[in-house]
Formats: structure tokens, C-alpha cells, sequence
């Protein structure tokens, strides 16, 4: 059995900024690598409507839904398709998904007006209004880093910010193939980029480990706090910490019953070199990681992703 975790919970807007940046160091971002993240800005209303904009789309059939399959990380993938622990054996994660990502690129896939009327205008607003909160996160972060906020400005991260939402479905065990293979719903991942802000329909899943690196492994319960995203730290965000900052295992087991959910990755612009910070090395703690392009990092570990 695994214990129930309580997380640190962030005001995104507590007017004591300092404080805020404080408790997201070494609480939240050393401590967990995970924490809630409340008053936000983004409105529980159109929470609500991109849940049920979700669950209208993977009702479809599977014919339908294939239509708009995975293209330029924008679209449909199927149960199985992923598998975000590639060290397994078994096959893919028991999980369907949609990406919409960057607006301004003209490579999104939609659904047809006709099928989901409003479901294109309802996740452009989620989008971003996500987007909105990440940056506002982002200068807190920078400060809690002992960085001017606007750091990640100034570096050209958000130049223009990668931002993809992904829609999880994931379909309850009664209605998944039977098999005595041990498959997940997400498999053990640490996500890839900066910050992952999570809204989920309160379904329980979501694991973490905060010890990756140790044997065996202890899994905690994430609970979900209603309103709240979950938020954690991306890989990409612990190579420029110089590991000071956590990004940390977690996976969603096989829920009993039907769990929907949403996950919005933020990334930096293609072109942002992502290099140790200077606030986190020193002669004692040298750099860990040589400086890459963030778009170089990013489609090299999605390449992985895929079940070949």
C-alpha cells in the first residue's frame, strides 16, 4: 500500500511574492518536486467545459478519432501508443490522449465544428489561460532561484513558449483488454520540459516517487484538492537548476473506473539555450549538463516516447 502525500500548496496570488518564492524553493521545488498551485486564474467554469468537451471527443469510435491522428505532436493517440517508461517490456500505457499545442503555428488538428461545436474555441481559451498562470508561476520561480522574475524573459524563454495541452482519458479496467500483464495507466516518467500544471477530475491514480534513484522504489498517493492544479517540475527545469530543483518519477496507475484528466506542458522557445544557472553551481557543484538547444532536448527524449 502506498501512503496518501501531502503536498505543498502555492498561492499564485498571495501578494507577499517574496514569501511565495520562499516556499516554492525549498518546499515545493528541493523538497517534492510536485506542490497544488491555487487561485490561478483560470476559471473553474471552463474547467468543467474542457472535461466535457474531453469525454464528447473520446466517445467517439475509434475510426472517428483516428481521422485526426497524431501529427507534429498535434492530435490522437490511441490506447497503447505511448509507453513513458521505456524500460518495460510490456506494452503501452492503458491511456488515450489528444495534444493541442502552440496557436500561433497553424499545426493543430481539430475536431469538425459539426461533431463538437466549441470545442475548438474552448481548449484555445484553456490553452491560454494555462499559459497565463505558467508565465506568472515562471517569475515566481526565477525569484526563488535568487533571479530577477523576469529571468525567463530575459533568456528568450518566452520568446515564444512551447505550450502544449494534452487530454488523458483513461478508460476504467472493466473496459480494457484483460491480460495478466502489468499495465499502467501512465508508466513511471518524469516529465520532460520546465513545468507541468495537472487538472484531473478527482479520480485518485497519480503516484509519486521522490527518490528515483533509490531501490525499491516508494510510491505516495497524490490526492486532488478541487480546484487546484497539481504542478511539477520537468526535467528540462532540473538540468538548468543543476538537479537543485527536482523533477520527479510519478505514474498514474489502472484506475477501476473511468479517469479523465489534463496536463499543460510548458516549454521554453526552441531556440532558448538551456545552461546551469549561475545561482546553482559553484566550484563545489560544478555544471552537470553542457548547454543544448531546447527544442534539440525536447524532441530527442519525445522520439522515446513512442511505441515502436
Amino acid at each position: 500500500m502506498s501512503n496518501a502525500l501531502q503536498l505543498p500548496i502555492i498561492d499564485l496570488a498571495s501578494p507577499d511574492r517574496f514569501s511565495t518564492a520562499n516556499s516554492i524553493r525549498q518546499q515545493a521545488c528541493i523538497d517534492h518536486g510536485f506542490f497544488y498551485l491555487v487561485n490561478h486564474g483560470v476559471d473553474e467554469e471552463l474547467v468543467k467545459k474542457v472535461f466535457e468537451q474531453s469525454s464528447n471527443f473520446f466517445s467517439f469510435p475509434i475510426e472517428e478519432k483516428m481521422k485526426l491522428a497524431i501529427k507534429n505532436h498535434r492530435g490522437y493517440t490511441a490506447l497503447y501508443a505511448e509507453k513513458l517508461d521505456t524500460t518495460l517490456t510490456t506494452k503501452g500505457d492503458s491511456k488515450e490522449t489528444f495534444y493541442v499545442g502552440p496557436l500561433a503555428d497553424g499545426l493543430n488538428q481539430w475536431p469538425l465544428e459539426e461533431d463538437l461545436p466549441s470545442w475548438r474555441s474552448t481548449m484555445e481559451t484553456y490553452h491560454q489561460k494555462v499559459l497565463s498562470a505558467g508565465t506568472k508561476l515562471l517569475s515566481l520561480i526565477a525569484l526563488s532561484l535568487k533571479l530577477d522574475e523576469d529571468f525567463f524573459g530575459k533568456v528568450g524563454a518566452l520568446n515564444e513558449p512551447l505550450g502544449f495541452i494534452r487530454l488523458l482519458h483513461y478508460p476504467g479496467s472493466g473496459d480494457l483488454d484483460s491480460s495478466s500483464e502489468e499495465v499502467y495507466g501512465a508508466s513511471a516518467h518524469s516529465d520532460y520540459g520546465m513545468i507541468t500544471l495537472l487538472m484531473t477530475d478527482g479520480v485518485p491514480g497519480l503516484q509519486i516517487c521522490r527518490e528515483k534513484s533509490k531501490q525499491p522504489q516508494v510510491w505516495e498517493d497524490v490526492p486532488s484538492i478541487s480546484g487546484a492544479f497539481v504542478v511539477n517540475i520537468g526535467d528540462m527545469l532540473e538540468r538548468w537548476t543543476n538537479c537543485l530543483f527536482r523533477s520527479t518519477l510519478h505514474r498514474v496507475l489502472p484506475p477501476r473506473q473511468e479517469r479523465y484528466s489534463v496536463a499543460s506542458f510548458m516549454e521554453p522557445s526552441k531556440d532558448c539555450i538551456v545552461e546551469c544557472l549561475g545561482s546553482c553551481c559553484s566550484e563545489a557543484c560544478p555544471p552537470r549538463f553542457p548547454p543544448i538547444k531546447a527544442s534539440d532536448y525536447l524532441e530527442e527524449r519525445l522520439r522515446l516516447t513512442y511505441v515502436k
